[in-house]
């Protein structure tokens, strides 16, 4: 495995590699690896010849109030776990290598930013869209490999690809859950034995829903209060919002049809949780 930490490294051992008729697979990732990260390595792994992971915290996506500094990060951790899933390269560059300069030009995202996580975080997926243009253009991946447990971004992403016709196919990897069901996520520790019973009822409610709609519902409004309920008497999270929309283009429905996506977000004492649902209508 090779650690390379400049652009115009990456890019020339990449041209070689595809040179060789190789196709690439890229996860992105800002470090701090945790089994989400290497369920995408290893699918990664399994479905290309060459595997780049890149880690970088990327200024570009923080908010004022989120503070860039004291993000999680671990590289020697994070070399040895790439390592370990037998990646072949880690782009490893600073914030100088990335930003030499002030930008004079950024990708702006004009749709499926102001609903679910957008809300609160405007300017984000600005940044996202900003720093994976510059990573597709060196990396230059056959595949890119997404979690779909964050469906926003997943929807983004596919929205950069299409409008900008990178010629990377987006692979969206499916949530990774425990045993009982809740979503795996390195935030889980932060709760407390009994929230983290009760958190059960996030997935336990996407599948009630998901039943419903096999049994013929298609108001998603009543969708909506279901589950709402179903949350506020199972538990004692303070739900940040259930929502529904088509998917991936994130536009209101007033009649449920095609794909859509049932997301929600719950705080805890300690911690909020996100979920999600992708379900494909045949009607």
């Amino acid at each position: 495995m090779k650690v390379i930490t400049t652009i115009k490294d990456m890019q020339a051992e990449i041209l070689n590699q595809k040179s060789l008729g190789k196709s690439v697979g890229f996860v992105p990732t800002m470090g701090f690896l945790h089994e989400g990260h290497l369920t995408l390595i290893k699918q990664a792994r399994e479905e290309n010849e060459v595997v780049v992971v890149s880690i970088f915290v990327n200024p570009l996506q923080f908010g004022p109030k989120e503070d860039f500094s004291t993000y999680p990060r671990d590289f020697e951790r994070d070399r040895a776990l790439a390592e370990g899933e037998l990646v072949d390269y880690i782009f490893y560059p600073s914030v100088e290598e990335m930003y030499p300069h002030s930008l004079s030009v950024r990708v702006v995202v004009q749709e499926r930013t102001d609903m679910l996580c957008g809300k609160t975080r405007p300017g984000h997926f600005d940044g996202v869209a900003t720093v994976l243009t510059k990573l597709f253009n060196t990396v230059m991946p056959t595949r890119a490999y997404f979690g779909i447990k964050d469906a926003q971004q997943v929807a983004v992403v596919e929205g950069l690809i299409a409008d900008f016709n990178f010629p990377i196919e987006l692979i969206p990897v499916d949530i990774v859950r425990e045993e009982d069901g809740l979503a795996k996520s390195s935030r889980n520790v932060n709760l407390l034995p009994d929230e983290r019973k009760q958190a059960t009822v996030l997935n336990k409610s996407l599948l009630a829903a998901k039943k419903a709609i096999s049994e013929g519902e298609r108001n998603p409004v009543k969708l909506i209060n279901e589950i709402s309920e179903m949350i506020t008497s199972e538990s004692k999270g303070q739900i940040d919002y259930v929502e529904i929309y088509s998917y991936p283009q994130l536009k209101p429905l007033e009649k449920l049809e095609g794909t859509i996506i049932i997301a929600l977000a719950v705080k805890f004492s300690k911690v909020r949780l996100i979920d999600n649902s992708i379900i494909h209508l045949l009607d």
